[in-house]
C-alpha cells in the first residue's frame, strides 16, 4: 500500500480547511462585493444582450408609446440588444423594488429614478455604475465616435440639470426630464374677489386672497363659487412646500455633508402660520383632500401648486381632466411661479427623473445599458416626451431644435398637444432655470425629504382634529418625525453612499487569528509529509 492510500483524507482535510478559511474571511465583515465596472475596449456585437428598463408612467398612453418607439428605434440600431420595458405608476414603487432586488442581485439594468434614491442604492457597494469614465470615453461616451446615433455631448446638457446627478464625488445618473413646481391660479376668481395678480406671487398675497375667499352666504355656500365646497389653496407636494419655504427664508434644511437642520425656529414659525390657515379652511394638502387639479377644475380651489409635469390635468380645458364634464367650471387659468417671500429673488425647486445604470457581472451588458441610457437624451426622444406634459428637455440641443421651438410657438392652438396651460408651464421653467435649486443628496436624504412634508401633513391633520398647536405639540412633533424617519441614525459620514463599517468585532478578530493558526499547522503538516516521502 502506498503512502498516497495510507492517508486518503489528507487532501480532503486540507481542502476543507481552506474552504473554511475562505468562508470565514468572506463572512467576517460583510458579504462578497460585486466588482467595479471597467469599460470594455470594444462593444461585442457578436453576442446578444437583454437589458431591463424600469420607467414611470401614470395613465398617459402617449408616454407609453414614446417609450416603445424609443426602444424599437434603439433596437434597430443595435440588433443584438433587446430592451424589456417595465412600467410603474410612481417613483416610490420603483425605489422600493430596487431596494428589495439589490440583495438578490436582480436590479434592473437601467432605471428612471431620483438622486435621493440613488444615494440609498449606493449602500450596496458597486451597485450603481459611476458614469464619469463612461461619459468621457472617446468611443462610447457622450458624443463618442463609435456610437450608432447622434449622441448629445457633455456640454450640451443643461449644466444645472447635469449637476443634480453629481454627488458623493461622481456622476451617478444622467438627467432625463426636468420640471419644477408652479402655481396654477384661477385668475377669474382672484379678480372677482377684487384682487389683481402681481407679477410674482407672494405668500402674503396667497394667504390673504385665500382667507378672503372663505366668506360665505347665509345658506352656508361660499360667495365666490356658490358651492358648499371650497379649499382656496391646496399644495400637491408638502415636502417641496416646506423645502422651498425654508430655502426662500435662507433657513436650514440640511448641509452638503448630511447634517440635519430641518428642526429650527423658522420651521416652527412656518408651521404655526400653516396651522392658522388650516383652522379657517383656507389650506389643505393633496394627501388629506385629494388632487388639487380636481378642486381647481371644479371651481373649488383658487391656488393649486403642483409640478409643471401635472399641467395636462389643470384648467377647464385640460386634456387629462379627471372629473365629470358637468362638474367643470369655466375660468381663466394663469400659470405662475410658486409663492415667494422675496419676489426679487425667486427660489423654486428643480425636480424630474434621471436615469442610472446598474452594475452587472458582464461588463458588455453594462455597456449595452449605457448605450440605451444615452439614447434617451437624443433630440427625438427628448422633444417627443417633453411635449406630453410640462417637462422640458434636459439638453440645449433639444431645447434649441426647430421641432421644440415650433412646439413652444404654437401655444393654445388646441387643447391636446398645444394646450396653453401645459406650454405656459414649460415656459415658466425655461425662464427660471437660474432660479431653481436642488437639495443635498446623501444616504438618508430621501427620508429627510419625506420628513419635511410630514411636518405639514401632521399639523394639518391635528388642526382638523381640533388639537392645539403650541410649543409642546411642536416639540413632540419633531421628536415623532425624527423617530418615524430614523433621522437620528443619519450620519454625515454616510454622504458617500457607503457606510463606514467601523473596526472588526472582537469575535471576527479571534476568528481570523484562529484561521491563521490553522493555516500555519496545515503548512507544518505538509512540510512534514513531504520530508517523510523523500526518506
Amino acid at each position: 500500500m502506498t503512502k498516497k492510500h495510507k492517508f486518503p483524507g489528507k487532501k480532503l482535510l486540507v481542502l476543507a480547511l481552506a474552504a473554511a478559511l475562505a468562508a470565514g474571511l468572506s463572512g467576517c465583515h460583510g458579504a462578497k462585493e460585486q466588482s467595479a465596472f471597467s469599460i470594455p475596449e470594444e462593444f461585442d456585437t457578436s453576442k446578444n444582450y437583454e437589458i431591463t428598463f424600469w420607467a414611470k408612467n401614470d395613465t398617459n398612453k402617449t408616454q407609453t408609446e414614446i417609450y416603445k418607439k424609443t426602444i424599437s428605434d434603439f433596437e434597430a440600431l443595435y440588433p443584438n440588444i433587446t430592451v424589456d420595458l417595465r412600467l410603474y405608476t410612481d417613483y416610490g414603487k420603483i425605489y422600493n423594488d430596487v431596494i428589495t432586488n439589490i440583495a438578490t442581485e436582480t436590479t434592473p439594468n437601467v432605471c428612471i429614478t431620483y438622486p435621493d434614491h440613488i444615494a440609498t442604492y449606493l449602500t450596496g457597494n458597486d451597485t450603481v455604475v459611476p458614469l464619469d469614465d463612461l461619459m468621457a470615453d472617446e468611443s462610447y461616451g457622450l458624443g463618442g465616435s463609435k456610437l450608432e446615433f447622434d449622441s448629445v455631448k457633455s456640454d450640451e446638457i443643461i449644466p444645472q440639470f447635469l449637476e443634480e446627478c453629481s454627488f458623493a464625488g461622481h456622476y451617478y445618473a444622467l438627467p432625463f426630464m426636468r420640471s419644477t413646481e408652479v402655481c396654477y391660479v384661477n385668475k377669474t376668481y382672484v379678480e372677482k374677489l377684487g384682487y389683481t395678480l402681481p407679477e410674482t406671487l407672494t405668500w402674503d398675497f396667497v394667504w390673504e386672497v385665500s382667507e378672503k375667499a372663505m366668506e360665505q352666504n347665509a345658506d352656508g355656500t361660499y360667495k365666490i363659487n356658490g358651492q358648499n365646497v371650497l379649499i382656496p389653496f391646496i399644495d400637491k407636494s408638502t415636502d417641496n412646500m416646506m423645502i422651498e419655504m425654508l430655502k426662500q427664508k435662507n433657513a436650514g434644511y440640511s448641509t452638503d455633508s448630511g447634517e440635519i437642520q430641518l428642526f429650527n425656529d423658522t420651521t416652527t414659525d412656518l408651521l404655526y402660520t400653516i396651522a392658522d390657515h388650516v383652522k379657517t379652511g383656507a389650506f389643505s394638502t393633496f394627501k388629506i383632500s385629494s388632487y388639487p387639479a380636481n378642486f381647481l377644475n371644479a371651481g373649488q380651489c383658487i391656488f393649486a401648486i403642483d409640478s409643471t409635469a401635472g399641467a395636462t390635468w389643470m384648467g377647464t380645458h385640460a386634456p387629462l381632466v379627471d372629473i365629470s364634464s358637468d362638474a367643470l367650471v369655466d375660468f381663466e387659468t394663469e400659470v405662475m411661479t410658486i409663492p415667494q417671500f422675496d419676489p426679487e429673488n425667486p427660489q423654486m425647486i428643480s425636480q424630474g427623473p434621471s436615469v442610472c445604470v446598474f452594475n452587472k457581472k458582464d461588463s458588455q451588458e453594462v455597456l449595452a445599458s449605457w448605450l440605451f441610457t444615452q439614447y434617451l437624451l437624443t433630440n427625438e426622444v427628448q422633444t417627443a416626451y417633453s411635449e406630453t406634459e410640462g417637462y422640458v428637455p434636459v439638453t440645449s440641443k433639444a431645447q434649441e431644435s426647430d421641432q421644440y421651438q415650433d412646439y413652444l410657438s404654437r401655444e393654445g392652438e388646441d387643447n391636446s398637444t398645444y394646450y396653453d396651460v401645459k406650454i405656459k408651464a414649460s415656459k415658466t421653467l425655461l425662464e427660471n432655470v437660474d432660479h431653481t435649486f436642488v437639495t443635498p443628496v446623501f444616504n438618508g436624504s430621501a427620508s429627510l425629504r419625506d420628513a419635511a412634508g410630514q411636518l405639514i401633513e401632521n399639523v394639518t391633520k391635528s388642526v382638523r382634529r381640533k388639537q392645539e398647536i403650541d410649543a409642546d405639540y411642536i416639540d413632540q412633533l419633531y421628536s415623532d418625525v425624527t423617530s418615524l424617519y430614523h433621522l437620528d441614525q443619519i450620519s454625515a459620514s454616510e454622504t458617500s453612499g457607503k457606510a463606514d463599517l467601523g473596526p472588526l468585532p472582537v469575535e471576527s478578530k479571534i476568528l481570523l487569528v484562529s484561521l491563521g493558526a490553522v493555516w500555519f499547522f496545515i503548512l507544518l503538516y505538509l512540510l512534514r509529509e513531504k520530508r517523510k516521502s523523500r526518506k
